[in-house]
């Protein structure tokens, strides 16, 4: 693989860019807005100068990385790609019609991939004129700085797009951890079923937001507590993979907190946003309940 493609240019697509670079591949960055696309040039690069301050990477590495990013808001930029990554939102219908418009512009001999969290990897696949040569890609945020990539085939993907894309893998300097494809994979299916109890917990009243964060931090020597740790990933990516959890494997320990939904539904998302569980528009992060 010489070029890769990367549909999204926000939080994961743009670290997807900057790890691809840094290991000294050609990318093609698209996204809807030029704006969107000019943000994350520039995130890529501040990010990239960090790792120089801190002597991860030198200046000319990061020199040459930033020179192999390109980008447009048309498809039309990946016709040599070898593999094209969507890191669309998490909304199926978003990414199949992302594959139907993608797979006209493509080599028939170029590699899909999706960085989905939790959809179906083989009805994706479906969704496309190469369900041989498709294949799940999820990796984990912030990109530059998570060693995880989880690997998922769908029913249809042959074993060289599985043996190309976990080389890649590997050549990004990240371990590979293979799952099966069913709802959420491995990480978020243990993982946001522990956020959603910790939603339920704050929900019934058995602990604040400092006391159930300070709990998890303190208790189990997790490194962010789980409402922390959920406003970072995004309330509507949570409840997103919750419905998902829900939906494919209809057992009612997942269903997703009501007090998450109405979070959602209020337009409090998490960091991006400004406010969910902590309020991020002041000096520091105050909780909201």
């Amino acid at each position: 693989m010489k070029t890769i493609g990367i549909i999204g240019a926000g939080q994961m697509g743009s670290g997807i860019a900057h790890v691809i670079a840094l290991a000294g591949y050609r990318v093609r960055l698209s996204d809807l807005s030029a704006d969107r696309l000019a943000e994350a040039v520039a995130a890529i690069d501040k990010n990239m100068s960090r790792q120089v301050s801190k002597e991860k990477i030198t200046q000319a590495a990061k020199d040459a990385a930033i020179a192999l990013i390109s980008t447009d808001v048309s498809y039309d930029a990946f016709g040599d790609c070898d593999l094209v990554i969507e890191a669309a939102t998490e909304n199926e219908a978003v990414k199949r019609e992302i594959f139907k418009t993608l797979v006209p512009k493509v080599k028939p001999d170029t590699i899909l991939a999706t960085n989905t969290s939790s959809i179906s990897i083989t009805r994706l696949a479906a969704s496309t004129d190469r369900p041989g040569k498709f294949i799940g890609m999820h990796f984990m945020n912030p990109v530059p700085v998570m060693q995880l990539i989880e690997l998922i085939r769908g029913i249809a993907t042959d074993e060289d797009t599985f043996s190309k894309v976990r080389d890649l893998s590997i050549a990004l300097g990240k371990t590979v951890a293979v799952s099966e494809d069913f709802p959420a994979f491995i990480v978020n299916r243990i993982l946001l079923p522990m956020i959603n109890e910790a939603i339920y917990t704050l929900y019934e009243g058995v602990g604040s937001v400092t006391a159930i964060d300070t709990a998890m931090k303190l208790g189990a020597n997790h490194p962010m507590g789980p409402l922390e740790l959920a406003d970072f990933i995004g309330l509507d990516t949570c409840l997103s993979i919750m419905q998902v959890l829900h939906d494919g494997l209809s057992d009612s320990k997942y269903r997703p907190c009501p007090l998450l939904v109405k979070y959602v539904e209020a337009g409090w998302l998490g960091r991006k946003s400004g406010r969910g569980f902590y309020d991020y528009r002041g000096e520091k992060p105050v909780p909201t309940r």
